[in-house]
């Protein structure tokens, strides 16, 4: 698989993985790379994924509005939200996008994750009791195993949170851990990806816990392989120190890492 990366649609680098058909891409464009604390530059968790004509956002933080209408692509055009977990940084738009597609004239949202996804849509319907019956929402309720989510093949499995969390693997182009404590089960369910795009929150002189550090990570990594590895879900305790985070991961893992950065597109092809 071949992967691009792109900022504004300005190419910026390119890298052979393994060979494959160029029409077949597909572009994860991160919309938010922060956390709970998003700043200037990160907003809260959301990716979006473009395969032909096939959309699918995964988690809508705060921001993601924004992110959808800077990126090109707008929130109009985004009919299915698929959610890692309920926690407030991953699903704070949920209900501004729904507002957005109504008020544009999209009558329609499929909402997909992991138990409990139900009972969340019908709470925010409780507060924004205005909005029931405007729109047609579909919810779909979904646990470890193989899915097919708006025309996506996709495997789930559930990770190591504080809240359920499931993390996503896209055949062998894409896998998307969620918030999750590094281990070597979610390692193994991602091996061979060309894009694997894990949580690393903090840098190691930070006590925490259902987040990895990069030693942490480096050390779960080590033994398997992946095109790249992108990191996301930055709290503000990260800024300044990418370089020693990197270099903490490369201590126990060769391969390839990189930060994410809200709007960057990854094509993989």
């Amino acid at each position: 698989m071949r992967i691009n990366v792109f900022w504004n649609n300005d190419e910026r680098v390119t890298r052979d993985y393994v060979s494959d058909d160029v029409h077949l891409s597909m572009r994860v464009t991160f919309l938010g790379t922060g956390s709970a604390m998003p700043t200037g530059e990160r907003y809260q968790s959301a990716t979006l994924l473009r395969d032909d004509d096939r959309r699918l956002l995964v988690d809508c933080g705060a921001g993601t509005l924004q992110r959808l209408q800077q990126s090109g692509v707008g929130y109009e055009a985004v009919a299915t939200v698929l959610l890692t977990h309920h926690h407030l940084d991953h699903v704070a738009d949920l209900f501004p996008l729904l507002k957005a597609r109504w008020l544009a004239g999209e009558e329609h949202l499929t909402v997909v994750g992991p138990r409990g996804t139900k009972a969340l849509v019908d709470g925010l319907f409780e507060v924004h009791d205005y909005l029931d019956g405007r729109i047609d929402v579909s919810i779909r309720e979904i646990a470890s195993g193989e899915h097919v989510i708006s025309g996506f093949d996709l495997s789930a499995r559930e990770v190591r949170h504080s809240k359920r969390t499931l993390a996503y693997r896209f055949d062998d182009r894409l896998t998307l851990s969620g918030d999750t404590e590094a281990f070597e089960g979610l390692a193994d369910f991602a091996d061979g990806s060309a894009v694997f795009v894990h949580d690393c929150s903090f840098p190691d002189d930070v006590d925490v816990d259902n987040h990895p550090t990069p030693t942490e990570l480096g050390n779960v990594l080590s033994g398997h392989e992946y095109g790249r590895v992108y990191l996301t879900h930055l709290y503000p305790h990260t800024d300044g120190r990418h370089d020693e985070m990197l270099d903490a991961i490369a201590a126990q893992y060769e391969g390839e890492v990189r930060f994410a950065e809200d709007l960057m597109t990854v094509r993989v092809s």
